[in-house]
């Protein structure tokens, strides 16, 4: 997954919901590699948006979609800054579907790329000691 280049010291991390940098801080998680990130929710959300623009519009906003777990961790810590529809997650189920995440709601499944959805990007900024 992309990350700011400009890793933060968990010390400097605020409360959960609060500004950090260009959006809100959701949380930390930690990656395959066992590194930790915190996750920044970027302000935009998109609507009626397929698998693969929504892909490419959290690009654009320098971001990402969120994996499963980070829009669970999205839903347990920042719910109240989400809207309560189905979000694209960027893990894909095959080469024709792919999973998100019900932010009213919480559970996860998966739909055809096709349909339009909406969508959240978040940033990894790396964490050191």
């Amino acid at each position: 997954m992309k990350t700011n280049p400009n890793p933060i010291t968990f010390a400097e991390l605020p409360a959960l919901g609060a500004p950090l940098e260009a959006g809100k801080f959701a949380g930390v998680s930690t990656q395959a590699d066992g590194t930790h990130v915190a996750v920044l929710l970027l302000p935009d959300q998109a609507s009626d948006i397929e698998w693969a623009n929504a892909t490419e519009w959290a690009a654009q906003l320098g971001g990402l979609l969120p994996t499963r777990p980070i829009a669970a961790m999205l839903f347990a810590n920042v719910k109240s800054l989400l809207r309560p529809d189905w979000h694209w997650t960027s893990d894909e189920e095959s080469a024709s579907y792919a999973w998100y995440c019900n932010f009213y709601y919480g559970y996860q499944y998966y739909l055809h790329k096709s349909f339009e959805g909406s969508a959240v990007a978040v940033r990894l900024i790396p964490l050191i000691p």
